[in-house]
């Protein structure tokens, strides 16, 4: 009789350490399941986070004097050969006048002014970019139109040392693109808050 319940003792606590060990083994793999989980989730936010740091934006590029600026498409509304620009009596430096887009009256902003170039005759090449800027639409003379061009975060200097105090505020940042150095600009920052306020008015 006591060698009957000592095999059962035994019996029992075979099958408790059997279960233990599956348990064991159970716990282990949904741990290790846990992690790769979780590390998936975290390098695939990671990937996600470079990727969108990265991201690859498109630029308008003209030219001013023989230098290269690019200016972001998504500001761009269209780009018009050079038509006759009419002066407004009174108006600040920084407007060369207005021009009849389709019956709109758009301010044509002297963009030499603004980054400090001597005058220069129009040409054949000459364009007028029309920009929307600080919820207006504005347009600014300049020598040429290239072409648009891809260029990702990573391949621009956000912090260059060029131009001097009044025009490095509207500089975005500044990329070497095939051998060319060249600069692009943030639409919103060419006038200031208040010079947008009085062109609103004119």
């Amino acid at each position: 009789m006591t060698g009957n319940l000592l095999d059962k003792v035994e019996f029992l606590r075979g099958l408790c350490e059997a279960a233990y060990y599956k348990f064991a083994i159970v716990f282990l793999l949904l741990l290790f399941l846990s992690v790769m989980f979780t590390t998936e989730l975290y390098m695939g936010h990671f990937a996600s986070e470079i990727s969108q740091k990265d991201e690859t934006i498109q630029w308008v590029k003209f030219s001013l004097s023989g230098e290269s600026y690019g200016i972001r498409v998504l500001k761009v509304q269209e780009i018009q050969r050079y038509s006759e620009i009419s002066p407004i009596p009174g108006a600040p430096s920084y407007v060369l006048g207005i021009i009849n887009l389709r019956g709109t009256v758009i301010s044509v902003l002297n963009t030499r002014e603004r980054f400090g170039l001597g005058e220069q005759a129009v040409t054949d090449d000459s364009r007028i970019v029309i920009l929307e800027a600080s919820n207006q639409i504005v347009g600014i003379l300049v020598d040429s139109v290239a072409e648009v061009i891809s260029i990702k975060a990573s391949e621009v200097d956000v912090t260059p040392n060029i131009g001097n105090d009044e025009t490095a505020r509207f500089i975005d940042g500044v990329t070497n693109k095939d051998g060319e150095l060249l600069i692009l600009l943030d639409a919103e920052k060419i006038l200031n808050e208040e010079e947008w306020k009085d062109l609103s008015n004119l």
